[in-house]
Protein backbone atom coordinates (compact mmCIF):
# COMPACT_ATOMS: atom_id res chain seq x y z
CA UNK A 1 0.00 0.00 0.00
CA UNK A 2 2.92 2.20 1.03
CA UNK A 3 4.37 1.70 -2.25
CA UNK A 4 1.43 1.92 -4.52
CA UNK A 5 0.98 5.33 -2.31
CA UNK A 6 4.46 6.55 -2.75
CA UNK A 7 3.81 5.64 -6.44
CA UNK A 8 0.70 7.70 -7.24
CA UNK A 9 2.66 10.69 -5.31
CA UNK A 10 5.48 10.20 -8.33
CA UNK A 11 3.61 10.61 -11.08
CA UNK A 12 0.82 13.29 -9.72
CA UNK A 13 4.37 15.19 -9.27
CA UNK A 14 5.25 14.19 -12.69
CA UNK A 15 2.15 14.84 -14.74
CA UNK A 16 1.88 18.29 -12.78
CA UNK A 17 5.24 19.46 -13.77
CA UNK A 18 4.16 18.60 -17.54
CA UNK A 19 0.58 20.18 -17.39
CA UNK A 20 2.29 23.59 -16.87
CA UNK A 21 5.43 23.16 -18.30
CA UNK A 22 3.71 23.89 -21.99
CA UNK A 23 5.33 27.10 -23.93
CA UNK A 24 3.01 29.86 -26.02
CA UNK A 25 0.50 28.14 -28.42
CA UNK A 26 -0.17 29.39 -32.03
CA UNK A 27 -2.00 32.19 -32.62
CA UNK A 28 -4.46 33.64 -35.63
CA UNK A 29 -5.25 36.38 -36.50
CA UNK A 30 -8.13 36.88 -39.62
CA UNK A 31 -9.07 40.52 -41.24
CA UNK A 32 -11.41 39.95 -44.03
CA UNK A 33 -12.28 43.69 -45.61
CA UNK A 34 -15.06 44.00 -48.37
CA UNK A 35 -13.59 46.64 -51.02
CA UNK A 36 -16.36 48.04 -53.67
CA UNK A 37 -13.96 47.43 -56.66
CA UNK A 38 -13.77 44.29 -58.83
CA UNK A 39 -11.40 41.44 -57.97
CA UNK A 40 -9.09 42.45 -60.27
CA UNK A 41 -8.34 46.09 -59.19
CA UNK A 42 -7.68 44.93 -55.68
CA UNK A 43 -5.46 41.90 -56.76
CA UNK A 44 -3.78 44.80 -58.84
CA UNK A 45 -2.73 46.86 -55.50
CA UNK A 46 -1.36 43.70 -53.36
CA UNK A 47 0.09 41.77 -56.20
CA UNK A 48 3.40 42.74 -56.51
CA UNK A 49 5.14 40.58 -53.26
CA UNK A 50 7.75 43.72 -53.73
CA UNK A 51 5.54 46.38 -53.28
CA UNK A 52 3.84 46.61 -50.18
CA UNK A 53 3.63 50.57 -50.49
CA UNK A 54 -0.34 50.18 -49.69
CA UNK A 55 0.91 48.79 -45.69
CA UNK A 56 0.95 52.13 -44.29
CA UNK A 57 4.27 51.60 -41.70
CA UNK A 58 5.92 50.34 -44.55
CA UNK A 59 8.48 53.02 -46.13
CA UNK A 60 9.86 51.22 -49.08
CA UNK A 61 10.35 47.38 -50.05
CA UNK A 62 14.16 45.57 -51.42
CA UNK A 63 14.02 42.57 -53.16
CA UNK A 64 14.39 40.01 -55.77
CA UNK A 65 12.79 37.12 -56.91
CA UNK A 66 9.56 38.87 -58.37
CA UNK A 67 6.77 36.69 -57.21
CA UNK A 68 8.02 33.53 -57.33
CA UNK A 69 8.34 31.08 -54.38
CA UNK A 70 11.88 31.43 -52.74
CA UNK A 71 11.29 35.03 -53.04
CA UNK A 72 12.76 37.81 -50.38
CA UNK A 73 11.69 41.16 -49.67
CA UNK A 74 13.07 43.39 -46.88
CA UNK A 75 10.35 45.86 -45.42
CA UNK A 76 12.11 49.31 -44.22
CA UNK A 77 9.87 51.03 -41.93
CA UNK A 78 9.05 54.33 -40.91
CA UNK A 79 11.53 55.08 -38.28
CA UNK A 80 14.44 52.67 -39.88
CA UNK A 81 13.12 49.30 -39.03
CA UNK A 82 13.32 45.98 -41.23
CA UNK A 83 11.23 42.66 -41.83
CA UNK A 84 12.74 40.38 -43.90
CA UNK A 85 10.13 37.65 -45.35
CA UNK A 86 9.65 35.00 -47.73
CA UNK A 87 7.20 34.08 -50.39
CA UNK A 88 6.49 30.29 -50.33
CA UNK A 89 3.36 30.10 -52.74
CA UNK A 90 2.13 32.45 -55.08
CA UNK A 91 -1.32 32.19 -57.42
CA UNK A 92 -2.01 34.97 -59.47
CA UNK A 93 -4.79 32.93 -61.06
CA UNK A 94 -6.44 32.42 -57.25
CA UNK A 95 -5.68 35.77 -56.48
CA UNK A 96 -3.42 35.20 -53.43
CA UNK A 97 0.21 33.94 -51.65
CA UNK A 98 1.72 32.87 -48.84
CA UNK A 99 4.64 33.95 -47.01
CA UNK A 100 6.74 33.70 -44.32
CA UNK A 101 9.16 36.34 -41.52
CA UNK A 102 12.32 34.92 -41.70
CA UNK A 103 14.15 38.11 -39.76
CA UNK A 104 12.36 40.53 -37.71
CA UNK A 105 13.18 42.43 -34.49
CA UNK A 106 10.42 41.31 -31.78
CA UNK A 107 10.63 44.88 -30.07
CA UNK A 108 9.53 45.57 -33.99
CA UNK A 109 6.51 42.85 -34.49
CA UNK A 110 5.92 40.88 -31.20
CA UNK A 111 5.93 37.37 -32.95
CA UNK A 112 8.01 34.60 -34.04
CA UNK A 113 7.44 31.85 -36.47
CA UNK A 114 5.09 33.97 -38.47
CA UNK A 115 3.45 32.87 -41.43
CA UNK A 116 0.86 34.59 -43.32
CA UNK A 117 -1.92 34.62 -46.88
CA UNK A 118 -3.09 37.16 -48.32
CA UNK A 119 -6.14 36.49 -50.95
CA UNK A 120 -8.79 38.68 -52.71
CA UNK A 121 -12.30 37.19 -53.71
CA UNK A 122 -15.16 38.18 -55.55
CA UNK A 123 -18.10 39.41 -53.32
CA UNK A 124 -21.41 40.97 -54.02
CA UNK A 125 -20.86 43.93 -55.71
CA UNK A 126 -16.92 43.80 -55.53
CA UNK A 127 -14.56 42.10 -53.53
CA UNK A 128 -13.38 40.58 -50.18
CA UNK A 129 -9.48 40.79 -49.22
CA UNK A 130 -8.31 38.61 -46.50
CA UNK A 131 -5.11 38.56 -44.65
CA UNK A 132 -4.68 35.86 -42.62
CA UNK A 133 -1.79 35.26 -40.19
CA UNK A 134 -0.28 32.09 -37.58
CA UNK A 135 2.59 33.16 -35.30
CA UNK A 136 3.68 32.69 -31.91
CA UNK A 137 4.31 35.75 -29.53
CA UNK A 138 7.32 37.46 -29.17
CA UNK A 139 8.82 35.70 -26.06
CA UNK A 140 9.09 31.63 -26.03
CA UNK A 141 8.69 30.76 -22.63
CA UNK A 142 6.29 31.24 -20.15
CA UNK A 143 5.73 34.47 -17.76
CA UNK A 144 6.13 36.88 -21.11
CA UNK A 145 6.61 40.62 -20.40
CA UNK A 146 3.68 42.28 -21.32
CA UNK A 147 5.44 43.57 -24.38
CA UNK A 148 5.72 39.99 -25.57
CA UNK A 149 3.08 38.20 -24.49
CA UNK A 150 0.51 36.52 -26.64
CA UNK A 151 -2.36 39.61 -26.63
CA UNK A 152 0.21 41.80 -27.51
CA UNK A 153 1.25 39.76 -30.68
CA UNK A 154 -2.40 39.30 -31.72
CA UNK A 155 -2.93 43.14 -31.15
CA UNK A 156 0.27 44.22 -33.12
CA UNK A 157 -0.91 41.67 -36.20
CA UNK A 158 -4.79 42.66 -35.82
CA UNK A 159 -3.62 46.09 -36.10
CA UNK A 160 -1.25 45.76 -38.27
CA UNK A 161 -3.71 44.01 -41.04
CA UNK A 162 -6.60 46.21 -40.39
CA UNK A 163 -4.34 49.43 -41.33
CA UNK A 164 -3.17 47.67 -44.46
CA UNK A 165 -6.65 46.46 -45.53
CA UNK A 166 -8.16 49.36 -44.93
CA UNK A 167 -5.52 51.28 -47.14
CA UNK A 168 -6.17 48.72 -49.79
CA UNK A 169 -9.79 49.10 -49.90
CA UNK A 170 -9.34 53.27 -50.14
CA UNK A 171 -6.85 52.97 -52.76
CA UNK A 172 -9.18 50.53 -55.05
CA UNK A 173 -12.55 52.46 -54.20
CA UNK A 174 -10.64 55.69 -54.78
CA UNK A 175 -9.60 53.99 -58.14
CA UNK A 176 -13.48 53.11 -58.93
Amino acid sequence: MKRAIALFTILSVAFASVTFAHGPTRKKVIVNKEVAAPPEKVWAIVQDFHDMSWLPVVERTEGDGGNEPGATRTLILVGGAEVVEKLEKYDAEGRSYFYRITDVDVKVLPVTNYSAWINVKPADGGSVVSWKGAFYRGYPNNDPPPELSDQAAVDAVTGLYEAGLDSVKQRAEAAE
